[in-house]
């Protein structure tokens, strides 16, 4: 990647919050009475849906999944398992997250800013116990992050409203078609395979979350004026100066919160691995060497590897910008003296 860009094609790279195409048949449990009004979205990376009309906006594998749900109050997410990490960053709304596969382990509740990284091979669900409409921004580990594992009751459930899952992943609406000659629905979960999973309390989902309010800078953008950037998920990174965020197992990854201060405006500065940027609250600008890019609220942004950058904060408030970027140990920017230095 050079640092020649044109503004198009950096926009082929904002997925814009009002543009996400959400799908309302993703999975097995979308006929499920409470559950049949949740609006499911693949950014980046196929994702882990059900349905082939799920709607992909960035296909570029980045080494991570990038994905988001947005649900009425009282709207559930029904138990499931993943096979590769699972965070989410509440961007609106409140949420419970209920643990096992009956969702009675224990449960956490998080707000706006909040961040929960869920183990693998152990059962979770969640709710928007609030009184708006709730989005949750996601990040899968892995290109591929395989599919879901359903709790028991939802195969049950799913059934009674025509819903079967085959073996292939694919999710097949009875009502509509029959299963596909030759085609093996998929065997339902059984208590015995429950029995095999992790299972945490709720003191023990406390402590894979971390609250907006605790997040402390360190290493990164931070010997930037005017920014703080806070290590959340991922282990110590000495290359950055970085310390290990409190989310701090290997995930394949490492999620930021980056704070701009109004009128801060960062060095050009370049990185070489995958960098996406989810606005959270307040205004964000990219500017490059052929422009600038403006963020809203709820945008999403894959940079470029190699191109030349530089962020600022026009607005009057504190910008909060959540950071992903490829690696357990991503390198530190590499600080340029313009935008327009060759690379």
């Amino acid at each position: 990647m050079t640092n020649k860009m044109t503004s198009a094609a950096l926009e082929a790279r904002v997925v814009r919050y009002e543009d996400l195409r959400p799908c309302t048949t993703a999975f097995i449990d979308t006929r499920t009475p409470g559950s049949e009004k949740k609006e499911n979205f693949t950014i980046i990376g196929p994702g882990v849906a059900e349905n082939p009309d799920q709607y992909v906006h960035i296909t570029l594998p980045h080494g991570f999944n990038i994905g988001g749900a947005r649900q009425p109050p009282g709207c559930v997410n029904s138990q499931h398992s993943h096979n590769t990490a699972e965070v989410f960053v509440v961007h609106t709304g409140h949420w419970r997250f209920k643990t096992g596969a009956n969702g009675d382990d224990g449960y956490v509740d998080l707000g706006p800013g909040d961040v929960i990284s869920i183990p693998v091979r152990a059962f979770r669900g969640f709710e928007n116990i609030g009184r708006d409409v709730g989005f949750l921004f996601a990040i899968l580990g892995g290109d591929d992050p395989g599919h879901v594992t359903w709790a028991p009751y939802v195969f049950k459930s799913a059934a009674i409203y025509g819903m079967v899952l085959l073996e292939d992943g694919r999710l097949i609406d009875t009502t509509k078609q029959p299963i596909p000659a030759g085609a093996v629905p998929m065997r339902p979960t059984t208590d015995a395979d429950v029995a095999e999973y992790d299972h945490y309390d709720s003191a023990a989902i406390a402590r894979c979350t971390a609250r907006a309010q605790t997040f402390a800078p360190g290493g990164g953008l931070s010997a930037f004026d005017g920014f703080a950037e806070c290590p959340i998920v991922g282990v110590e990174n000495s290359a950055e100066g970085s310390p290990a965020g409190p989310l701090s197992w290997a995930h394949g990854f490492q999620l930021r919160a980056l704070k701009l201060a109004s009128g801060a405006r960062s060095p050009a500065h370049i990185r070489h691995e995958e960098e996406v940027l989810f606005l959270h609250s307040g205004q964000l600008t990219v500017d490059w060497s052929g422009g600038s890019l403006a963020l809203g609220v709820g945008d999403t942004f894959t940079v470029p590897k190699g191109l030349v950058r530089s962020f600022r904060n026009d607005g009057v408030r504190e910008a909060v910008v959540y950071v992903v970027r490829g690696g357990d140990h991503p390198a530190p920017a590499r600080v340029l003296s313009s935008l327009h230095e060759p690379v």
